[in-house]
């Protein structure tokens, strides 16, 4: 493949040589965790600023696999890439792709597969040090271990972390309420420094436990680059480590052995019934967002 303008601002005080060189390095660990799942990319333009590519553009090469999946948000069949092999990864590195987001389950080009992960996202408010998102990832660790379940965590490379807590084959909503009831349950292991509120205004400056990764939600892939100063990356960390790391130590310059989120992956497990039945019972939130939302617009509406 001919790469061209290697030597070109990309983003952050990086060149697209940056990228090209990081993607190519970490290849062989990184097509695995992006195979069989829809592509959605953020590209960087010169002169433009970033977008989110879904749809594939009309230019991209017969060996660039591809599935078609509907979206309910616009009503409509959009047509993903499938990054299944090296050669996928290097034409996306240069169109200049620089983030890598995929979906919990994973496509077999005839349908949908199952859900092969349980994700919890922890978001710090505006300000606060990485050390509240640690201290909130542990509250987490703990509830899952508290239902007999075990996960493995990165660095989002943004602000915050992401745990992952593969699974044996369980229906997608089921998935969802035992996501929401661990997300409760490490609220209340510490609630001066955690919440569930999904409305920020209501979040009192504390760390968000988002517990809203479920049925069609993506997440940054492991590896994957960010589109922040120094192009940060998704980095997995041994849970010992966590504390001893911030997001910006990983960077598309950043060299390492091995395969960490292979290795540090626990085996697929399955849910406990009594964390499904009780996530049932706890409501979802964006549904209560839009909620309430609507009761706030009608309040104005009424005051006027």
């Amino acid at each position: 493949m001919k790469f061209s303008s290697l030597d070109q601002p990309l983003f952050g005080g990086t060149i697209k040589g940056d990228l090209v060189e990081y993607l190519d390095f970490v290849a062989d660990r990184f097509v695995p965790v992006l195979a069989g799942r829809p592509l959605s990319v953020w590209r960087i333009l010169r002169g433009q600023d970033p977008f989110m590519q879904k749809n594939v553009p009309k230019y991209t090469p017969d060996y660039v696999k591809t599935v078609e999946v509907w979206a309910e948000a616009s009503h409509r069949q959009i047509k993903y890439a499938l990054c299944d092999d090296k050669q996928t990864l290097m034409w996306f590195a240069n169109q200049r792709a620089v983030e890598y987001h995929v979906p919990l389950f994973v496509s077999d080009h005839s349908g949908v597969d199952h859900q092969t992960h349980m994700v919890l996202d922890i978001d710090p408010p505006e300000g606060s040090g990485f050390d509240v998102v640690v201290e909130s990832a542990f509250l987490i660790r703990e509830a899952l271990a508290q239902a007999g379940l075990e996960g493995a965590v990165k660095t989002s490379g943004a602000k915050g972390v992401h745990i992952f807590v593969p699974l044996e084959q369980h229906d997608a909503d089921d998935v969802a309420a035992a996501t929401r009831a661990v997300a409760v349950r490490a609220e209340k292991l510490n609630p001066e420094i955690a919440t569930t509120a999904y409305i920020r205004a209501e979040r009192g400056g504390k760390v968000f436990l988002d517990s809203t990764r479920a049925w069609g939600a993506t997440v940054v892939a492991a590896y994957s680059p960010r589109l922040r100063e120094g192009l940060p990356i998704s980095f997995p960390v041994p849970w010992e480590s966590l504390r001893d790391v911030t997001p910006a130590d990983f960077t598309v310059r950043t060299r390492f052995d091995g395969d960490p989120w292979t290795t540090l992956m626990p085996a697929a497990q399955r849910l406990p019934d009594d964390l499904i039945a009780e996530g049932h019972t706890i409501p979802v939130a964006r549904v209560v967002a839009m909620h309430e939302g609507k009761r706030r617009k009608n309040q104005r509406e009424r005051e006027k």
